[in-house]
């Protein structure tokens, strides 16, 4: 599939119609609102994943170097998603969770660092943190029950705080953060910045030459539209050699392939970071969910799903007795809406929904609600 190199659209509006009801061809009476949690894959993605397991059973490996050429292209198509020059700077986890354990254990802290996280955080990026405690590092929680996040988080920065990690997108209450203004934050206070992107990347841009983040990590089973298993693991240039590196393989050489060789060096770009075997079957899945996201273009998609949440929010604000948690404003919001009725036990209305094939999840303290940017009204 060819990928458009500009921020115009490439299809008309009945071109993009026709384009989405063949690669989301999903079962009926199906109501797919569960993006935040693990996303459908489009028919691309499907066949590509067919066609290599169809390779496997009559080849084998005989055509290795074609999927090591698919592992590049994903790099590649990975750094253009974050608008880099290279992927130099792309290395593929397993999960977002071992690539911020990549970071917490490769950087140097020392007795009385802190760590800023919001209080609103997926465990994964808090309990990967805390879990420096016997070194001494401190987790500093802003509160993001207010009305200016990020006023929250530059309250909690002092001279201790080597770090400020934290969610473009909450996943339970949907709150999307200025990106922009927070890199420039960490830069005025001096303190690194890691981001959980695994809420944004595939639904909304997220431009590092904007942003200058030290990390940026994300699985590719949610908004990316992929199989789970895989996820990026972006680290800055500056980074790349002073990250401690704690996993040891034959993937994280320089000279890989040459098994003859007994002196070793670590790669010097980011796949220093990946010890062993990759994963190829996340990764023919996520090179074809990147190539069909990158074809429609992230800008358009990204309004496509702003129209979804807004009709969204729109039919829900109808129903009396329901209070929507998640922001209302556009430029607050992602593709999460998350809400409760009074007098209701979430629990069991989620249940319900379920049964009637409408997929969600319950999540902070309601019913969560995420279409995808193809969701039909």
């Amino acid at each position: 599939m060819q990928e458009s190199r500009d921020n115009q659209p490439k299809y008309t509006a009945s071109e993009l119609e026709n384009l989405l009801q063949e690669q989301f061809p999903q079962e009926a009476g199906l109501c797919y609102l569960n993006h935040a949690a693990v996303s459908p894959w489009p028919k691309v993605t499907s066949e590509a994943i067919s066609n290599f397991a169809q390779e496997n059973c009559t080849s084998g490996a005989l055509h290795y170097p074609r999927w090591m050429a698919q592992e590049q292209e994903l790099r590649s198509k990975l750094a253009r998603l974050l608008n880099l020059s290279g992927h130099h700077e792309v290395a593929l986890a397993k999960s977002t969770s071992e690539a911020l354990s990549i970071i917490a254990y490769g950087l140097n802290w020392q007795a009385g660092d802190e760590i800023v996280i919001s209080n609103h955080e997926f465990p994964s990026n808090r309990i990967v943190w805390e879990s420096l405690a016997d070194q001494g590092v401190t987790v500093i929680e802003a509160d993001f029950t207010c009305d200016d996040p990020l006023q929250a988080l530059a309250s909690k920065i002092t001279t201790k705080t080597r770090l400020v990690s934290v969610s473009t997108v909450q996943y339970a209450s949907g709150i999307r953060l200025n990106c922009d203004a927070l890199g420039k934050l960490c830069r005025e206070h001096d303190v690194m910045l890691c981001l959980d992107a695994i809420q944004s990347l595939g639904a909304f841009p997220l431009d590092q030459q904007r942003v200058r983040a030290d990390f940026i990590v994300g699985d590719g089973h949610k908004w990316m539209m992929a199989a789970e298993g895989l996820a990026l693991l972006y680290v800055a240039q500056k980074h790349l050699n002073t990250l401690k590196l704690n996993q040891f393989g034959w993937h994280m050489v320089k000279h890989k392939g040459d098994y003859d060789r007994h002196a070793w060096e670590p790669s010097e770009d980011a796949t220093r970071f990946e010890c062993g075997s990759p994963n190829m079957l996340g990764t023919y899945a996520l090179n074809a969910s990147l190539g069909l996201l990158l074809d429609i273009g992230i800008d358009q998609v990204s309004a496509l799903l702003e129209q979804k949440v807004s009709y969204l929010i729109e039919k829900l604000m109808q129903i009396p007795e329901l209070t929507i948690l998640s922001p209302q404003e556009a430029a607050s919001r992602g593709g999460i809406v998350t809400f409760r009725l009074d007098q209701t036990d979430h629990k069991t209305l989620y249940q319900k929904l379920m049964q009637a094939k409408v997929v969600c999840a319950h999540r902070g303290g309601g019913i969560r609600f995420s279409p995808g940017f193809y969701t039909s009204y």
